[in-house]
């Protein structure tokens, strides 16, 4: 396993917890191998595993491109990871308020919708 790799499962594990990575793992068939592994040498064992900025950062940052993209069906599961990074709800609200103003009203308020109903899951 490369050290990105492996730096990445633990950053990820770190952020998502064992649960999530775990299915995920499950999974993964011969078909998608080579990009979980993309995804977790490059997403997880670069961009998250740098100590330039912290992971609260990171979650905020990463949900509000998500919502500023439209790429919505990973916003719960970043609102779950920020149980393990620090990311309050107040700095989400805000992300997503950032969002409103640059890149449109409708994908934050979708992207609040879903936080609502996960933090509501969460409870």
């Amino acid at each position: 396993m490369s050290d990105r790799i492996e730096a990445g499962m633990t950053v990820r594990r770190k952020v998502l917890g064992d649960a999530h990575v775990d299915r995920a793992e499950a999974a993964k068939t011969d078909f998608d191998k080579p990009f979980q592994e993309l995804i977790t040498q490059g997403a997880w064992g670069t961009v998250w595993a740098s100590d330039g900025i912290s992971l609260r950062e990171r979650s905020m940052l990463t949900l509000a491109l998500l919502a500023a993209t439209g790429n919505f069906e990973e916003i719960p599961m970043h609102i779950r990871a920020t149980a393990n990074t620090g990311a309050s709800k107040t700095d989400v609200l805000e992300a997503f308020q950032h969002v409103a103003i640059y890149c449109g009203v409708p994908r934050a308020n979708h992207a609040i919708k879903l936080a609502k109903q996960t933090y509501d899951e969460m409870d």
